[in-house]
């Protein structure tokens, strides 16, 4: 009788959804298909404070949730171009902060668009904040629905571990700058793959 090799133990995956006030994140194991929750919440600074305090309360706020929970990878949305320069260069180095934790840890960084989130946790990337948080309760069984930014950070976190290995590589093989993915990009990267 063949001995069976025992399972892999789980993935623990950090999701992150930047923000200068509010930054999400979310914290999952994957093994296999099989996806469940470890823990989310959300890093707050003060809108009184200077930005370079802000900045250090984001860097401290993930390198204590990475001591905390001991991710394998982390995953981190991009930033989306606002229709307000500023707002889009403060993202920008609330994204960056928190990158630099992830990176300060040792962590690999997964970069995915919000497109490109919400399609592999919704089925389609114009998905709304509702629709996100409800797919996030689903998927993960949870009791209820996260916050907005939780549900965003838990999202990437489950897009990372649906599309960081195998097929996965059509998420940033395929992507256009738009975020989206034609069915002729998907075939191209199916082909790369083989």
């Amino acid at each position: 009788m063949p001995v069976s090799a025992p399972p892999s133990p789980p993935l623990r995956l950090l999701g992150i959804d930047p923000g200068l006030r509010i930054t999400g994140f979310g914290v999952v194991d994957a093994q296999g298909s099989k996806l469940a929750y470890v823990a989310s919440g959300c890093i707050r600074t003060d809108d009184k404070r200077p930005l370079p305090e802000r900045l250090g309360v984001i860097c401290r706020g993930i390198a204590e949730i990475v001591a905390t929970y001991t991710p394998a990878q982390a995953a981190i949305e991009e930033v989306f171009l606002n229709k307000n320069p500023w707002s889009t260069l403060l993202l920008g180095q609330a994204r960056g902060a928190a990158i630099g934790a992830l990176v300060g840890a040792g962590l690999p960084v997964a970069e995915y668009g919000t497109m490109q989130v919400k399609q592999a946790v919704v089925g389609h990337g114009r998905a709304t904040k509702e629709q996100v948080q409800h797919m996030v309760r689903r998927l993960l069984a949870l009791p209820g629905e996260p916050s907005p930014d939780a549900a965003d950070a838990l999202a990437c976190a489950i897009a990372h571990a649906h599309g960081g290995q195998g097929l996965g590589a059509l998420s940033s093989a395929g992507r256009r700058k738009s975020g989206r993915l034609t069915s002729t990009d998907a075939l191209n990267s199916l082909t790369k793959l083989k």
